[in-house]
């Protein structure tokens, strides 16, 4: 405990600087929304870290485009990210769904928060319908659509200097999901240069079988992503059934949700994570909420100390969740974000 309160102050005193220069010094090289080759290679690999990031974590941007998405990765300087299956699939061209994507997942964050009224309430319910009524449509596009969007969309990121270590189908790895649906959202991953694709986690024992046995046959893993149902044992079950699948932790969720062992779990379980989500939550005795870097709980500094002193191989994947302040914007405060860890890193 001692440790940690040096470290956080010794951390923030530093920090003050460095967070505003990064942001004067964005590279905002785009005029238009059409991509275009840019300047320069970003970089958020540091002393052997990889720095990453969800791009969920856009969500609420109004452009949800490929080449948007990749301009706003390309300011943040990654260079490398878990990408939302929605991207890839617009890109590809799959057939548009019909619900505002913006405002689905505004009402899902208010939802998470309790914080909806009953218009609101039934405003998400009718755009649940929608998406289930949207998903057969959909469902026959996966069954004949080919590889060549997932390809060109590798591309025009690769050629930009992003890499795609994750990917995140949109909801193609559940029960109710095909053996093809299944089968393209691994051979997507595959082709998109993942090592991993990501979901949430279940404990339906054989449908993480299922998933693990598929994720063989593709040669690549399945990391199921928990949220405040995390502990030390959570993934167990679906370790012992197949070598493929693995863990997507979140050390924010892992805080939120009472847990006190968080380092000790990056030591005990580092050669079963492909990668870890990284935001500032409240423990259940502050609240829970999501905060800021460096105004919550969740021992960032410490963790990225950790991995990066014992050299474990799995990104660190920044998932931009707390409330953007008036006076800033999603991808300013995502900078801050990196800035943050890239100061921890550097110590």
């Amino acid at each position: 405990m001692i440790k940690k309160s040096i470290n956080r102050r010794r951390f923030i005193r530093t920090s003050l600087v460095g967070s505003a220069g990064l942001i004067l010094n964005s590279n905002k090289i785009w005029g238009a929304p059409n991509y275009i080759p840019t300047l320069f290679k970003p970089n958020s690999k540091i002393n052997g870290v990889q720095l990453g990031l969800i791009t969920y974590s856009f969500r609420e941007m109004k452009d949800q485009s490929a080449e948007a998405i990749l301009k706003n990765i390309l300011e943040c300087n990654i260079n490398a990210i878990e990408l939302m299956g929605n991207i890839v699939d617009d890109f590809a061209g799959a057939p548009k769904n019909p619900v505002n994507q913006r405002r689905y997942y505004e009402l899902k964050r208010l939802n998470s928060e309790s914080n909806l009224n009953q218009d609101q309430k039934n405003e998400l319910n009718e755009m649940d319908k929608e998406i289930k009524s949207f998903s057969k449509i959909k469902s026959k596009w996966y069954e004949n659509s080919s590889m060549k969007g997932v390809e060109k969309l590798r591309k025009m990121y690769n050629d930009s200097g992003v890499n795609i270590y994750a990917f995140k189908p949109n909801r193609l790895l559940g029960n109710d999901n095909t053996d093809s649906e299944i089968n393209w959202a691994m051979k997507a991953g595959k082709t998109l240069g993942a090592s991993h694709v990501t979901v949430e986690y279940t404990e339906e024992e054989a449908l993480t079988l299922k998933l693990g046995k598929i994720a063989e046959q593709h040669q690549l893993f399945v990391a199921y992503h928990g949220h405040e149902q995390q502990t030390p044992t959570l993934w167990n079950k679906a370790l012992k059934q197949s070598s493929n699948n693995a863990i997507n932790l979140d050390l924010g969720h892992y805080i939120a949700g009472g847990n006190t062992d968080p380092l000790q779990f990056l030591e005990d379980m580092n050669s079963h994570i492909k990668s870890m989500h990284l935001k500032d939550r409240q423990n259940p005795r502050n609240g829970k909420k999501n905060m800021s870097f460096g105004k919550g709980d969740t021992p960032i500094i410490e963790a990225l100390e950790l991995i990066r002193d014992n050299k474990y191989s799995f990104p660190v994947t920044i998932e931009y969740e707390y409330k953007t302040p008036g006076n800033s914007d999603i991808v300013t405060e995502i900078q801050k974000c990196v800035e943050y860890c890239t100061k921890a890193l550097k110590f």
